[in-house]
């Protein structure tokens, strides 16, 4: 008789722990998941997916407005918060549905607790219920890092609550210079809110390139978000119908909601990790290997808890690595190298692979080839926005290191520059490819002029159809 409950107990039913689950079940294994809130993780249920519905909804603003410059008269344009989140939320219950009806066919048996690690081979319910198994998966991922001290930080709302707030904020102020803060100021704005950013440094994006971490600025506060640099929030005063926001800089500004994102930290609260003594780094994240192995031979982690790279994908990857290894006796490890990201700020940035930044500190010669033009749509729309795009390139041996680019469908774009990438393309190769005429994405294969930092853009590039 089997000593063990179950092979795999996961406890998390986020991305990262779903994946984990069905693939091990796939392997013969007898699973079971424990998920005290909703399947999906903080990506189906309060990150990505919501995200980018909004995001999808804010677009339309611009795109009413540009109508007018084909020829459209579109009268009477009105935005309901309500409907919004209401149809976001049916979504978002179909696709929980999507992920337990997976769990259900892979024979996995699903948990609505809270789990906790009781031993190295044991876990204990919310009920009380002890389940053995003979490995323990962690997948809890991250949460909003609530981690500011000043009067009224109470009263800041996170990137949870935003999705579910009854009335539209009219004005938002936003602390925070990561991508969640820019998306949802992006975002907020296109529906109609005034939104100030509010940063304690001078830059925003911090690990991008700099040229897109500048540019974005400008992008950004074209389409109406402002900018407030180098202050911070000293307190957060409910004045009855607003909240007063004092600044260190001694100003008050007043908004309807006041969103802290000033990023997240690894879920690691409450799950028993020091019972039986898992190590964890200086974040607070759980310490692992290139396998997801933590320093107790029989519990491993993935995803967000982690803190390796914080992305679903990764996290789904680091799953299904997890299973095929200990279950289905076939090791492999995840690579971190040439992972595209994309932030959907209003244009949206793309990026994979290494900015000109990280690769010069490498030590690497580079040459540098950008551009930035007006889109075609922008000469009959009359926006002003501009698409700006970057390839890194490695003079040792032509290979193509990096690319960011700002504009629209850069992350669709950049998602096919990561293919090539990884199978070592150089920049030669991106030559030889036929360009596809009009689009933006032609521009990554008709760069031809290096660029440096003391001279201006090339001229070639600086209309709507550069290939001509």
């Amino acid at each position: 008789m089997d000593q063990f409950d179950v092979d795999l107990f996961v406890i998390g039913g986020g991305s990262g722990g779903v994946r984990a689950a069905r693939i091990a079940a796939g392997h013969g294994a007898k699973v079971m998941l424990a998920e005290e809130y909703r399947l999906g993780g903080t990506c189906v249920i309060r990150g990505c997916v919501p995200k980018k519905l909004f995001v999808y909804a804010a677009r339309f603003a611009h795109e009413f407005e540009d109508a007018a410059g084909f020829g459209w008269s579109v009268d009477n344009v009105r935005f309901d918060w309500a409907t919004l989140v209401a149809n976001k939320d049916k979504e978002i219950a179909r696709l929980e549905g999507a992920y337990r009806a997976n769990l259900n066919r892979a024979g996995v048996e699903i948990v609505a607790q809270r789990a906790s690690i009781e031993g190295p081979h044991a876990v204990r319910l919310a009920d009380g219920t002890q389940v053995t198994a003979r490995t323990i998966l962690i997948a809890t991922g991250g949460r909003p890092n609530r981690g500011l001290d000043f009067p009224g930080c109470e009263l800041g709302i996170s990137s949870n609550e935003i999705f579910h707030l009854e009335r539209f904020p009219d004005r938002i102020i936003i602390q925070g210079a990561g991508y969640i803060a820019l998306e949802f100021a992006s975002l907020l704005a296109g529906l109609g809110s005034k939104v100030t950013v509010i940063h304690r440094g001078d830059k925003l994006l911090r690990g991008f390139d700099e040229d897109i971490r500048a540019r974005i600025v400008d992008e950004m506060a074209q389409n109406g978000v402002e900018f407030a640099f180098n202050v911070t929030i000293e307190g957060i005063y409910d004045e009855g119908s607003e909240k007063r926001v004092r600044l260190n800089d001694g100003r008050d500004l007043f908004a309807d909601e006041v969103m802290l994102a000033i990023g997240r930290v690894p879920n690691t609260i409450g799950l028993g990790l020091d019972t039986v003594e898992v190590h964890l780094d200086e974040a607070g994240a759980i310490a692992v290997d290139g396998l997801s192995r933590t320093n107790i031979p029989s519990i491993y982690a993935v995803g967000d808890v982690t803190n390796r790279v914080n992305l679903t994908p990764v996290a789904i990857r680091e799953g299904h690595a997890f299973a095929d290894t200990v279950f289905g006796k076939r090791p492999w490890q995840v690579s971190y190298d040439n992972i595209p990201t994309a932030v959907f700020t209003e244009p949206e940035i793309g990026t994979v692979g290494l900015t000109e930044q990280d690769a010069r500190a490498q030590g690497r010669r580079l040459d540098i080839y950008q551009t930035d033009f007006r889109p075609l749509k922008a000469t009959l729309s009359g926006r002003t926005s501009r698409v700006f795009m970057k390839i890194v390139v490695d003079q040792a041996n032509d290979r193509v290191l990096g690319v960011h680019l700002i504009g629209e469908g850069s992350g669709e774009m950049v998602q096919m520059a990561a293919i090539a990438m990884n199978v070592g393309a150089t920049k030669a190769d991106f030559d030889r490819t036929m360009a596809l005429h009009p689009s933006s994405a032609e521009e990554l294969v008709t760069l031809r002029s290096k660029h440096t930092t003391s001279d201006p853009l090339p001229e070639a590039s600086t209309e709507a159809t550069p290939a001509l």
